[in-house]
């Protein structure tokens, strides 16, 4: 398979990207999906998501205080 970035992976392989999707190859073709859940239920006006790339994962923090973490009700990935 050829990905979007010109590298060649084996059938029956997988990876993540730089985008922190994770995909794999077969006979069929390359299928790709999100490595990570997404914050979708939380208190917008109090809080923010933030998205550390090298773990592929977000945090939801009071925009006031990085450092106290807001509950989360829900989450999609």
């Amino acid at each position: 398979c050829l990905d979007e970035e010109g590298k060649v992976h084996e059938f029956d392989s997988s990876w993540r990207t730089e985008d922190c999707n994770d995909c794999s190859c077969s006979r069929t073709g390359i299928g790709c999906c999100t490595s990570y859940m997404r914050p979708v239920d939380y208190d917008e006006e109090k809080c923010e998501s933030i998205f550390n790339k090298e773990t592929c994962s977000y945090k939801v923090v009071e925009k006031d205080d990085h450092s106290k973490e807001c509950i989360v009700h829900s989450w999609v990935g």
